[in-house]
């Protein structure tokens, strides 16, 4: 990207495994958008304590000291945050999953392995929405 193109928006994404942070990071920033890392909730959080208003969030669900689901419900509080879609993004697709996913806060779901060919289209999807 150039630097006097427009970028489509900025993403936090918080993930604790560095493989999929840079796999993700990598085809987003390719398609125009800034990517705010995060690799645990604590970092989230803050994150967005210094008023950052992404256009979107994604959100790993399984981290270490606190779950995706607890932190989407946290986020939510802050009120610069409220209509911020907050995707999660996971490997859990048992029966109800994605059901709880929804009940936490989120307002959609991937899943993981992430398929690199359909992401950017999905993000837009919830971006425009």
């Amino acid at each position: 990207m150039f630097a006097d193109e427009p970028q489509k928006g900025t993403i936090l994404y918080v993930e604790d495994d560095a493989n999929n942070r840079t796999l993700v990071r990598r085809v987003l920033m390719a398609e125009g958008y800034e990517i705010v890392e995060a690799s645990s909730a604590n970092e989230a959080l803050a994150v967005v304590r210094n008023n950052l208003k992404p256009d979107l969030i994604l959100m790993d669900i399984n981290m270490p000291e606190m779950d995706g689901y607890t932190l989407t419900t946290r986020l939510k509080e802050f009120e610069h945050l409220k209509k911020v879609p907050i995707i999660a993004v996971t490997a859990n697709v048992m029966r109800g999953d994605r059901e709880k996913s929804l009940q936490a806060g989120c307002d959609g779901y991937i899943q993981k392995p992430i398929d690199i060919d359909l992401l950017t289209q999905q993000i837009e999807h919830f971006i425009k929405r």
